[in-house]
């Protein structure tokens, strides 16, 4: 990804209220607002061009990460229709400063943000589809590069929907990938941005050990990872079925353990030295 100038405009002095985000010598800009400012954000001149957006909450029965991805010529009156759903608590609009945006821009834009979305994995999605529009060859790479902008911005205006639970480091992370191994289970992950991450196909004990009842959370999160399908049983354990972030690699040790896990020691490189005596080296 290549660097970037951008600029966070603080209507209210919140990051979490109205504000907008621009980068420099690009001809988009976003709009992000709490629900309890939509109508602030309706009133703004960008909401009557064409756009993309993005409603993002929580799953009122598992709390889990939701949101809704769409597009509308006029994003003003594509909104208000939004007002019926209760799970959003958070919106972020992509618009062209130009209006140089056409509904078939603007749907390929939707497609690609939802195909990307359901690839990655963090939110539980309302829709599993967008139609999509067929556009010539130079649009096409005009709007990948517009999809490149709204990658950057999504964090720096509070969503990480489109950002990758692996990333490539700029630096290699001492000690590589790192082992969990427990009762014949074998779990391998590394540290994150955002916390630690368990790579796909690593297992985890089939049963819960006494110690889970201290671990409410790790319960929780265990009983969380098998309702969504990331974590089956496979020939006796819990095998992951995609990547999965954790808050921190203690977090991740608990759900691989079945119970209380100390992750600077229950993670270690294959030689075994444990991400504690990493974490101490010069």
């Amino acid at each position: 990804m290549t660097s970037a100038t951008i600029t966070l405009f603080l209507l209210r002095g919140d990051a979490k209220s109205l504000r907008t985000g621009e980068i420099s010598n690009w001809t988009g800009k976003a709009v992000a607002a709490p629900r309890t400012e939509l109508e602030e954000l309706l009133a703004r001149d960008e909401c009557d061009k064409a756009g993309v957006y993005i409603l993002i909450g929580s799953d009122p029965q598992s709390g889990a990460p939701h949101a809704y991805i769409g597009e509308a010529e006029i994003i003003r009156d594509r909104l208000r229709q939004h007002k019926t759903k209760e799970f959003w608590v958070s919106a972020i609009v992509f618009m062209s400063k130009d209006e140089n945006l056409t509904k078939a821009h603007v749907r390929y834009l939707e497609s690609r943000i939802l195909s990307e979305a359901t690839q990655i994995g963090r939110f539980r999605l309302e829709q599993n589809q967008a139609g999509g529009s067929r556009l010539p060859e130079s649009n096409r790479a005009d709007m990948e590069v517009f999809l490149s902008h709204i990658r950057q911005l999504l964090p720096v205006l509070g969503s990480d929907i489109l950002t990758p639970i692996t990333q490539a480091s700029v630096n290699a992370q001492p000690g590589g990938v790192l082992l969990c191994r427990i009762k014949g289970a074998e779990a391998r992950g590394q540290r994150t941005a955002g916390g630690f991450v368990v790579f796909r196909g690593s297992t985890a004990v089939l049963e819960q050990r006494p110690s889970a009842e201290t671990w409410p959370n790790a319960v929780a999160e265990r009983n969380q990872l098998i309702a969504e399908g990331a974590l089956v049983e496979k020939e006796g354990f819990l095998a992951f079925t995609k990547d999965v972030e954790f808050a921190s690699p203690s977090a991740a040790a608990a759900v691989v353990h079945g119970g209380s896990a100390n992750g600077l020691v229950a993670w270690r490189t294959k030689d075994g030295k444990s991400l504690k005596e990493i974490d101490e080296l010069p």
